[in-house]
């Protein structure tokens, strides 16, 4: 059974580790964030890094069943910009958290989608597909500084 604090430590550790990243890809030299780089999911760090918040902000909306537009690079085009969006991010995840008890976290919840997707699985499963979703995708970041030579320092450890 998960509980709420230990979710609340996992989230908290996600974060400080994205944000760690974040920082790093502040010091990339000027053009960095949104350089195209070809093998990704995602070609620049920046469209990496939206996606990465996006992705938890989508999960924690289907799971109130909450409508949400999503984001695009254009809206954030910079990193400044992204470490704004991580904070409301965050925010909005543990408002969320904030409403439920350790036994909600473990309760099957119905998630929709836009496009009619629709799954059972527990609040808690949410956070931990978000999060671990990130440290993906963290990953491809840390490979695309490599690839344009700055490579990130060790963000995983706290």
């Amino acid at each position: 059974m998960f509980t709420l604090d230990g979710i609340h430590k996992f989230h908290d550790w996600a974060h400080s580790s994205l944000g760690r990243m974040l920082d790093h890809i502040a010091t990339l030299p000027e053009g960095s964030y949104n350089t195209k780089l070809n093998g990704f999911g995602f070609p620049t760090i920046g469209e990496q890094v939206i996606h990465i918040l996006q992705c938890e902000a989508v999960w924690i909306h289907r799971a109130q069943a909450v409508s949400f537009d999503g984001w695009n690079i254009t809206d954030y085009p910079a990193i400044q910009d992204a470490k704004v969006l991580q904070g409301k991010v965050k925010s909005e995840t543990y408002a969320y958290l904030s409403g439920l008890t350790d036994q909600q976290l473990n309760e099957e919840i119905r998630l929709h989608a836009y496009d009619g997707f629709e799954i059972s699985c527990t609040p808690a499963h949410v956070i931990h597909h978000a999060l671990t979703h990130a440290f993906h995708h963290k990953g491809q970041i840390a490979s695309m500084c490599r690839t344009l030579g700055h490579p990130a320092p060790d963000t995983d450890v706290l």
